[in-house]
């Protein structure tokens, strides 16, 4: 069937774009990749998310990053980039690298959670449908099962790969330890872990104590979800909440109790020094995430175009003196 498409992707859209090799792989991300977290559901306005999409591709972002349960409601940020696909990608799917994941709540009953091989593979027949792709670039575990056998889990990604719904499989809010385990079963399946899926960012370092040391002496790429702290790390809480915000909303993963008077203190200092430096605090902060080799690429989100062109400037200012970096750590601690 012939679809046909209006959009037309810009021709210079690979000249600026900064590409990192994931691991030890093949595979190049944009240092700076679109999550469809929050913005792409039903509630959302469906030609803005459009317009980001396209956007995004024309900056040379090439890889897209969904979860089963991403909305609301659950499956709407699939379905909808499913009709972005039907309606613009499709004739640039080989330019792209589109990844899902499923591991939290999906369905109801004892098959619709967690990491069972029956549910990661019904999770994933599901995705593809809503997507209308015949396979994912990645797949990932999107938590570890406390429950099913990490063995079990491992097989069900090896599976999913052997029966070509995805090229390549990933973990994500694995620890450390989780991590390496799963690692060292995948290889041993013949299916090696591509890359693992963290929350990082200035004020949630987790990553640093140990996840960071095991991603790069496995030779296992790393891509950083929540930069930006759920909004914290920009412009918009220095002096406190304001109406419409993520943290003024009831149904939020940023609640206003994290933004206290001490993160307040940070974020301010840390905006006059992105002001020294001739970037907006968002952009310093993502600049940041990417200043360690150990990183491959960065998640944003985008509620408008203009957020995700400012976001997208990073890329210009991305090194950092020692003496930077020892202030920023400075200040974290304090």
């Amino acid at each position: 069937m012939n679809i046909k498409c209006t959009y037309q992707p810009a021709e210079q859209r690979y000249d600026q774009m900064r590409y990192q090799r994931c691991g030890h792989s093949g595979v190049l991300l944009p240092a700076i990749s679109l999550g469809l977290w929050h913005n792409f559901g039903d509630v959302d306005n469906f030609d803005v998310a459009r317009d980001i999409v396209r956007t995004a591709f024309d900056l040379g972002i090439t890889h897209f990053d969904l979860a089963n349960n991403y909305g609301p409601p659950y499956g709407a940020a699939e379905a909808n980039f499913g009709r972005m696909m039907h309606t613009d990608l499709s004739p640039y799917r080989d330019e792209l690298f589109i990844s899902t994941k499923a591991g939290y709540d999906m369905w109801p009953g004892p098959y619709g959670n967690w990491g069972s091989r029956k549910y990661l593979i019904s999770s994933l027949n599901q995705s593809l449908k809503r997507m209308r792709l015949e396979y994912v670039d990645l797949f990932y575990s999107h938590r570890p099962d406390p429950a099913t056998p990490i063995e079990e889990t491992m097989g069900a990604l090896d599976s999913i790969v052997r029966q070509g719904k995805a090229l390549y499989v990933g973990l994500s809010n694995y620890s450390a330890e989780q991590t390496l385990q799963a690692i060292q079963i995948l290889r041993s399946l013949g299916t090696p872990c591509l890359i693992h899926q963290a929350r990082y960012s200035m004020l949630d370092r987790w990553v640093e104590n140990g996840l960071l040391d095991v991603l790069t002496r496995e030779q296992v790429g790393c891509i950083a979800f929540s930069p930006l702290a759920q909004g914290m790390l920009t412009n918009k809480y220095l002096h406190g909440i304001p109406e419409g915000s993520r943290a003024s909303k009831t149904f939020s993963y940023l609640k206003s109790s994290a933004i206290t008077e001490q993160q307040i203190h940070r974020i301010t200092h840390l905006n006059d020094m992105a002001i020294k430096r001739g970037q907006t605090l968002a952009q310093m902060a993502l600049a940041w995430v990417l200043r360690t080799p150990a990183m491959t690429s960065v998640l944003i989100g985008a509620s408008s175009v203009a957020q995700l062109n400012d976001n997208i400037q990073a890329l210009k200012v991305s090194e950092f003196s020692e003496q930077e970096l020892k202030e920023i750590d400075q200040l974290l601690k304090a």
